[in-house]
């Protein structure tokens, strides 16, 4: 395939799910991911419940070939080596690795790197070209090298705060935001670095704050402002300074609408079978209706309670307002659209088939000079890959082989 970052080869040395989503992001793009892993115990999302197997889909692992789906779907297109850091000799095979590599990326807690003998310094002194990318709760330069899970993340941002009722308990949204998104920021970061590294010829650290990156989405709207105006800052299923606009309920689901703009708004209550309420002046234009809110978002509702939920959208799209079904993560991922663009992909255990239609992350890019997607590479067991990687591209003999297996090494 003719992926935009083939030749580029990249030492993976994260663990979890944001780190690996980064490198993941980099393998759909073309890069050779080499993923390290330390040899008896692996990533933590080996041990991920559920399972894949002979026996379908399991809570609980019951054969040794059973594969974590977090495993499967994070390591895709990944090549595995195992390697023993805390070695001298383990860090001997590291900076050879390096020297291969353009791109190092780790999730260690601020400063277990640099501890261990891996960090940008060190690699930068073995290849000054590296781009060594850190991704890390609180940054790399956090004094206390705080642990950071998802849900620490969501709480300390104030995304739980944006989301529910007021006077509700907050809200965790239910994928893991903060996990995913801070892996895209590494990314542009990397990328960025290396377009930086075609002009200068050297490498530099990239450092991205999980926490950083969700408070900054967080940051697009103006809290303080918004509290000074006395506008809610919990939004709920609805956006009411921007009234009509949110989720609203039917007989039998859940609608989408935006009716922001007077088209739309009157588009809507045509839909309605109410074109008295443009001339009502608690919603005669945008303002009106966003002051009077609650009463408007009321009477849409005892609207839409009534009718099947493929009727509310009949009646809206006759009108041209924005409209969609809410529909649970099952469906969304087996719409026809973003698994024809690729956006979704099927999961596959390497040895059993699935009677259930299995879905995760594709690239959800498209190039017009270029593709995306994935080697038919998996490293299913910890050094899955040691003989390729370490005789292939670094040229060990079976002897190096057999020393750094007696050490423990790999």
């Amino acid at each position: 395939m003719n992926r935009p970052l083939e030749g580029l080869t990249v030492i993976d040395l994260t663990r979890a799910l944001a780190g690996p989503y980064a490198t993941l992001l980099l393998a759909g793009l073309g890069a050779k991911v080499i993923k390290v892993e330390e040899p008896r115990h692996g990533d933590l999302a080996r041990e991920n419940s559920p399972y894949l197997g002979r026996d379908g889909v399991l809570v609980e692992r019951r054969h040794d070939d059973d594969i974590s789906l977090s495993h499967l779907t994070r390591a895709r297109g990944k090549y595995g080596v195992s390697l023993d850091l805390k070695q001298a000799v383990g860090r001997e095979v590291f900076f050879d690795l390096v020297r291969q590599a353009d791109i190092v990326v780790e999730n260690f807690t601020a400063g277990t790197a640099d501890r261990l003998g891996v960090g940008y310094a060190a690699c930068a002194a073995a290849n000054p070209r590296i781009v060594f990318a850190s991704l890390s709760g609180f940054g790399a330069d956090d004094p206390g090298g705080g642990k950071a899970m998802d849900v620490i993340i969501q709480a300390l941002s104030g995304a739980m705060f944006t989301s529910g009722e007021p006077g509700h308990p907050p809200v965790r949204i239910g994928i893991p935001i903060a996990d995913m998104l801070a892996p895209v920021f590494t990314v542009i970061g990397i990328l960025s670095a290396i377009e930086q590294r075609h002009r200068t010829g050297t490498g530099q650290h990239v450092d991205v704050s999980m926490l950083g990156a969700l408070t900054s989405f967080v940051a697009i709207e103006n809290w303080s402002a918004m509290a000074a105006a006395g506008m809610p800052a919990r939004t709920g299923l609805t956006v009411q300074r921007l009234s009509p606009f949110g989720v609203f309920e039917c007989a039998d689901g859940y609608v989408a609408i935006v009716a922001v703009h007077e088209p739309l708004a009157r588009g809507l209550f045509a839909a309605m079978g109410r074109s008295d309420l443009s001339e009502d002046p608690r919603f005669a234009n945008r303002d009106a209706r966003v002051a009077n809110a609650e009463v408007l978002e009321a009477t849409i509702n005892d609207w839409s309670r009534r009718l099947p939920l493929a009727e509310v959208i009949r009646l809206l799209d006759e009108q041209g307002v924005p409209v969609a079904e809410v529909k649970h993560p099952e469906d969304a991922l087996v719409d026809p659209r973003v698994v024809a663009r690729h956006e979704t992909m099927a999961v596959e255990h390497p040895s059993y088939g699935s009677s259930i239609d299995l879905r995760t992350a594709g690239v959800p890019i498209r190039f017009s000079g270029a593709e995306t997607g994935f080697d038919e590479a998996l490293p299913v067991q910890i050094g899955e890959h040691n003989d390729g990687i370490y005789k292939g591209l670094l040229g060990y003999s079976d002897e190096r082989l057999a020393e750094l297996r007696a050490a423990g090494a790999i």
